[in-house]
Parts: C-alpha cells; sequence; structure tokens
C-alpha cells in the first residue's frame, strides 16, 4: 500500500511538473520594446489592421508596421504617456525601426498567404490573431527557449480543446477551421 502511495505521489508530482513547470522552464517572457494601445488607434484613430499590417503583394505575411507608418502622425507626442514619449524620442527622432517581436510567426517549412484567406475567404484578421483591436497594452512574448518560436503559435495550454480564436495556430487549428468551411488544403498547399 505505501508503494502505490508513493507511487500515485510521485505520479501526481511528475505530471504537474509537466504541465505548468515545464512551459515555465521552456518558455522566457520578453517584452515587447514598446507598449502599444491596439484600442485607442482603433477607437480615436479609426484605424483597421490593414491600416498598419499591409499584406505583402505575393500575400505571404501580413507585415509588422514600419516605423513610416507611425511617424507619419507621431512626429511629436500625440499624448502623455511614456509609451508615447519612448516612441517618439527613441524610434521616429532618430529613425530606428522598432523591433517588434512576432507573437505569430510560422514555422519555416510552413506557406501561409494572407491575401488568400483576407481577399478570397473574406475572413476578418481576429478569426485567426483574437481581439487584438481592443487590447490596451504589448502582452509579453513568450519565447521558446529551444526553437526561439513564439508560445502564442501553440496557444495557452497544451490541450488544444476550447481555445478562443487568436489562442492559437498549430496545424490542427488551420486543418479545423478548412473542415468547418469545407475548403480542403492538402499537405502542400500549407507546406513547402
Amino acid at each position: 500500500m505505501r508503494v502505490l502511495v508513493a507511487f500515485l505521489i510521485g505520479l501526481a508530482g511528475s505530471l504537474a511538473f509537466g504541465w505548468w513547470g515545464f512551459p515555465a522552464i521552456l518558455y522566457k517572457q520578453e517584452p515587447q520594446p514598446l507598449q502599444f494601445n491596439h484600442k485607442v488607434h482603433r477607437d480615436k484613430g479609426s484605424m483597421e489592421c490593414a491600416s498598419c499590417h499591409e499584406i505583402a503583394s505575393d500575400g505571404q505575411f501580413a507585415g509588422i508596421p514600419k516605423l513610416s507608418n507611425c511617424a507619419t502622425c507621431h512626429s511629436e507626442p500625440l499624448g502623455k504617456t511614456d509609451a508615447e514619449k519612448t516612441l517618439v524620442q527613441r524610434y521616429v527622432t532618430p529613425e530606428r525601426e522598432i523591433e517588434w517581436k512576432v507573437y505569430s510567426r510560422q514555422p519555416m517549412n510552413v506557406r501561409f498567404s494572407h491575401a488568400i484567406h483576407v481577399s478570397k475567404a473574406a475572413m476578418k484578421c481576429d478569426e485567426c490573431h483574437g481581439d487584438r483591436g481592443s487590447t490596451a497594452s504589448a502582452e509579453p512574448f513568450h519565447r521558446n527557449r529551444v526553437t526561439g518560436e513564439s508560445r502564442n503559435v501553440w496557444g495557452p495550454r497544451l490541450v488544444r480543446v476550447g481555445l478562443k480564436p487568436g489562442e492559437g495556430m498549430k496545424m490542427a487549428d488551420c486543418e479545423s477551421c478548412h473542415a468547418d468551411r469545407g475548403v480542403p488544403a492538402g499537405c502542400l498547399g500549407c507546406h513547402r
């Protein structure tokens, strides 16, 4: 009986470490170089995602906003926040690009066209990226210490059931969406 109790305690401890401890060790948290308020740009600036995240001509990447997008309106601080001052002093005035950390960058073997999904399928950005338009600050970037990839691709938990839009962009998420819409893609539709 004592052996069984010891085994069950060891098993519970191992499972707890695997579910909570291992991800804490595997991912390191990094702040974005600048706090960004999507909500104020959407509400007060009447901006849409494509105002800053332009789709490349080949449709492969929606793009990280270039400093020129920001500098158009922010040659001087528009507000009184520290982020606004930092934007102008550290990036706009010296004309230095902001090195944003990309939450949704896919592995190199994945081919993805925003153009097909946005234009042809008429999908909204929040269907994959979640409701970023209502966020008032940039969430920390969680970098996998082994692969260098973002945890946002995997999502907040290992179990894929019950994830909301924007809480992961794994192959199973894409396959589910394609199956729900009756659009076959096949392996070579997404992979190089």
